[in-house]
This record gives C-alpha cells, structure tokens and sequence, in this order.
C-alpha cells in the first residue's frame, strides 16, 4: 500500500485560496489576519492533517520553541525529580525539552551547552556538581539564556534555583549531636566543588562549633554517589569510630547503613545516619532514612519558569532563588523525643 504523503503549506494555501505568507502568519500567531480567513485555514489545516515544520517555524519567528536540559546522570533519582518539574512547565508554555546526558564529565558538558546553543535552542536550564571556570565561560559565551537547577556558581552571576546547602547541613548535624554523638561524620563529594566546600563543608562545620566540639579532618570524607561508594567509606567510619555521619547522596546512605548493620551495629541505636536527596530509596528501606527534605519538583519548575522569563526579556527582580527544605526524620535517627530501653 503506498504511503499517504504528508500534506504540505501548498496544500492549506491552495485549499482555501490563500497566499502561503497568510497560512503562515496563521500558523504563527500573527494577529494581521481576518477572523474568517484566520478560522479557514485552520479548518483546512485540520482537514489536511498539516503539521507545521518546528525548525521552519523557528527560522521565520526566530524561536525554536524548544529549550535544553542538561543533566549528569539521567538515571539518578534527584535529578530526574528535577526534570519532571522542568518538562511540565515546560509543557505549560508549549516549550518542547531536548534532554542530554553528560555523566559529569566537564568535556561533555561544555559540548553539550556548545551543541544546544548551536541547535538554537531557546534556553538551556544546566544540572551538575561541578561548575569549572571552563563551564563557566561557556555558559556565560553562549547567546542563550541559561539557568542552573540545583547548581551552585561560587560567583553567584548566574541565575540559579537552589535550597539554603549551609542551613540544610548545618541542621542535619544539629539533630545527631543533639542525639548525643560527638564524633559525626560528613560524607559529600569532593572539595573541589563549589556546593561541597563552601555550602555543605561551612554548614557542617557551623553546628560542629556551636556544639562546642572541634573539626576533625579525619572525620570528613568524599565519595561517589552510587552504592558502591558507600560501602567504601562505611569501613573508613567503622575505622573512626564515627558514631554518625550526614551524607549527600541517598545511595551512599543506603551503602553506608548496610555495612554497619551487617559488621554489627544497630541503626540507628548504635549509628545514626541523615541522607540529603529524600528520594524514594529514603522509604523503601528499612529502616526508612531520615534525610534532609528538598523540594526537587519545585526547583525544576522555578528554574524553568525563570527561564521562561529570561527568554522573554522580562524583568526579574531575583535571579539566586533559595527554596525552602526540611528535615524529613525516619527511621536512621533516633527521635529526640524517644526515649530507648
């Protein structure tokens, strides 16, 4: 059976008896035409099954209508809340979403805003941990619109979607050394990254001296977000003698949890852990992680609103958005109000 071919803007034009500058002004929203042509060639575009060319459409109105997604890991939980958030705003403002994957790796990400902003697309909202000076200037080159969700720039110039990383930290430490422990661990990636050494690293810190107990370097670790780095570093805490640790990753969490409980330790009588992502892993184990609460679908729809703005050269009063988190207690911690037999 031959295939039936698609119909084209000919098609509409010589249908009503219309120019193809009149369809096109139809297609894109141009109010210069009368009403009664206007609903013509709707109805002849819904006849024809015509479907405007969004790369063509793009050409003439100088918008694509499409924006891009950067993301490091597109399996990981976290981020793909984010995305959710992201792609139905998106959706709301008849934005379509090109999504790539950078697995972290600086080179691909300064590729990826390269190739987005050659695609022409109309903004770009970027994810990741690390933002070097070569990303940086990227993002800042590009003649796009850009806007970091759950991204920290050290600078603070580019516009971003976050929650308050030093409160955030800070209160998790607060609530195990309130439980009693004085050697409480921090688990975050590495110092070289901006979130870790000046939010998470400050933030622990702060609770650690208004506890009245020291820094202990030796209590500080850096992993990998996946299981396997949690197992790793689970042996370095037994070897402390750490009684606690706040971790920045649910799955180092779960790493970490396992370990102690196979080696002996009761969670959370004996070890007291708090996660910092709250994705679904935290409540489907047992016992369910305390972790600190982030609104990932909100920070994903408020950098895409924002960008949305951006894109329109609307005003924006504040571009460094801090949203609110909270502290989600489960079972990891011991409740303050608990009292243990």
């Amino acid at each position: 059976m031959q295939k039936k071919s698609s119909a084209t803007i000919y098609d509409v034009a010589n249908r009503v008896g219309v120019s193809l500058a009149t369809v096109s002004r139809v297609v894109n929203g141009n109010s210069n035409v009368r009403e009664s042509t206007k609903r013509k060639v709707l109805d002849a575009i819904e006849e024809l099954g015509y479907h405007p060319n969004a790369v063509a459409r793009g050409l003439a109105s100088k918008k694509t209508t499409t924006i891009g997604v950067v993301m490091p890991d597109v399996t990981d939980m976290y981020y793909s809340e984010l995305a959710r958030g992201i792609d139905d705003v998106a959706n709301m403002y008849h934005y379509d979403v090109l999504l790539t994957n950078t697995d972290e790796d600086p080179v691909r990400e300064t590729m990826a805003v390269n190739n987005l902003a050659s695609k022409q697309v109309d903004g770009i909202i970027f994810m990741g941990n690390e933002l070097d000076n070569e990303i940086i200037n990227t993002i800042i080159g590009v003649d796009t619109p850009v806007v970091l969700a759950g991204s920290v720039d050290e600078a603070g110039k580019l516009p971003s979607v976050n929650i308050n990383y030093i409160d955030a930290v800070k209160e998790a430490t607060e609530a195990i050394i309130k439980n009693g422990h004085t050697r409480v661990a921090l688990v975050t990636g590495p110092m070289t990254h901006a979130i870790n050494r000046l939010h998470r690293l400050v933030g622990y810190k702060a609770a650690l001296e208004e506890a009245g107990l020291e820094f202990d370097e030796s209590l500080l670790f850096s992993a990998h977000q996946d299981y396997a780095s949690g197992l790793q570093i689970a042996e370095k805490l037994f070897l402390a003698e750490a009684s606690a640790a706040v971790t920045y990753d649910d799955e180092i969490a779960l790493g970490i949890m396992n370990y102690m409980r196979e080696h002996g330790k009761r969670i959370p009588e004996d070890f007291e852990i708090i996660t910092a992502n709250d994705t679904k892993f935290t409540i489907i184990t047992r016992p369910q992680l305390t972790s600190i609460g982030q609104p990932k679908y909100d920070i994903g729809a408020v950098a895409m609103r924002m960008l949305t703005k951006l894109m329109n050269n609307e005003v924006i009063e504040e571009t460094q958005v801090q949203l609110p988190h909270s502290l989600e207690r489960r079972g990891t911690t011991i409740n303050p109000n608990h009292v243990i037999q």
